[in-house]
């Protein structure tokens, strides 16, 4: 059965080349609602636990590198369907593969600097928030 909501990250490409605004415009005209948002940094400890489903990746080191090098900004979003209808607003992790109009088409650098994280399933939306928001911040 899928949930109302769902986790998001504004990955540091997107917050250092001042998309956020354009971004949260995206997301609320596609009729989600922003339950729970805040702007943080992630340490080298965070992501590697936020990530350490990839940890034996040879990626896996850029990707801690990357997502620690600037603010971040974390959402608990609510919308029926929520992370489906989310995963086709962000479009293909890869930029170039993404569909016209996409939050990834239209804001991010590359397939490492994507602009967006979205859950991938119901489990992981819950993980994900859980993970960033505590029960006082997630309304």
């Amino acid at each position: 059965m899928a949930t109302n909501r769902t986790f998001t990250m504004l990955k540091p490409d997107a917050v250092q080349n001042g998309h956020i605004g354009a971004i949260l415009e995206k997301i609320n005209a596609a009729g989600f609602r922003i339950v729970a948002m805040k702007m943080t940094q992630l340490s080298k400890v965070d992501a590697e636990a936020f990530y350490a489903i990839h940890s034996e990746r040879p990626f896996f080191g850029e990707l801690v590198e990357y997502m620690t090098s600037g603010p971040i900004v974390s959402a608990i979003l609510e919308k029926d369907n929520a992370v489906d209808d989310f995963r086709t607003l962000i479009g293909a992790t890869n930029p170039a593969e993404a569909a016209e109009g996409t939050i990834r088409k239209m804001y991010a650098e590359s397939i490492a600097a994507n602009a967006v994280h979205g859950s991938d399933s119901d489990e992981n939306a819950a993980i994900e928030s859980a993970f960033h928001f505590s029960g006082r911040e997630n309304f």
